[in-house]
């Protein structure tokens, strides 16, 4: 399985582990699917009151979309199908607390999971950047959720730069993005305890909390999104160039700040 489900009936919390450490926790049709599947369960789970959500391996939280993953898209001009629309939370009408775990990368899709947890706990060497536009891509859904998670001129720097910049956990934590830091491998610790802590709140009160915050914020990121695929549409340059700009990449050559 790409993505491992552990629960804790006694405390109340369920760890989602996406399981592709081979793949950085890159996300493949498979996964995205799987996602979906078990956010959609979760819901039904009684016995589940608060989620904890992190990657396999030291290397990567998730570092996106696998490229390898083919997504057929319709002929219509008007018509974008984005494989990762699905694979969050609230995506799935799920209004348990959701507070993801960080270690390593998080990078790309990666911000469609990070924009609908409740908060983000990470390790020191996590490091969060967004390779779209390195690669002649439009970081448009991504940008949407950052803008909704940190200041404006922060989601901005971390979209424009693309590879050339990735920014570190202590500075995402000074912009409010992460809500602790904790040494490498503490990162897992940190968020079941919080998890735990909300789990032993009465469940209505907790999920109608999450609800109304979520509710400040799902119009604006509703309306952003109806309009992502013209952006995508007019200014990703065509897959064979994307592709050539990704093979003659550094992964090396950039500035942690």
């Amino acid at each position: 399985m790409s993505v491992l489900v552990t629960r804790d009936p006694e405390t109340g919390v369920a760890i989602v582990t996406l399981n592709r450490p081979e793949r950085l926790n890159a996300i493949d049709l498979e996964t995205a699917a799987q996602l979906t599947f078990i956010w959609r369960e979760l819901r039904s789970d009684d016995t589940v009151r608060a989620v904890v959500l992190t990657g396999a391996g030291e290397r990567a939280f998730c570092t996106g979309i696998d490229r390898s993953a083919e997504v057929p898209q319709p002929s219509s001009p008007y018509s974008t199908d984005d494989p990762l629309l699905a694979i969050g939370p609230k995506a799935n009408d799920l209004w348990k607390p959701v507070v993801a775990a960080v270690r390593g990368m998080a990078c790309g899709g990666a911000f469609y999971l990070l924009g609908e947890a409740e908060f983000v706990i990470a390790a020191e060497d996590a490091a969060f950047f967004d390779p779209h536009t390195t690669y002649g891509m439009v970081s448009a859904y991504e940008s949407m959720y950052l803008a909704l998670r940190m200041p404006y001129g922060e989601a901005a720097r971390l979209a424009l730069m693309g590879t050339a910049e990735r920014m570190s956990a202590r500075r995402a934590h000074e912009i409010g993005f992460v809500s602790e830091v904790t040494a490498p491998g503490g990162e897992l610790a940190a968020a079941v305890r919080c998890a735990g802590t909300i789990a032993s709140f009465p469940t209505e009160a907790v999920q109608g909390t999450v609800r109304s915050l979520w509710a400040t914020r799902e119009a604006t990121l509703a309306q952003a999104h109806s309009r992502a695929p013209a952006f995508v549409a007019l200014g990703n340059l065509p897959p064979e160039r994307q592709a050539e700009l990704f093979t003659a990449r550094r992964s090396k050559d950039f500035r942690m700040r």
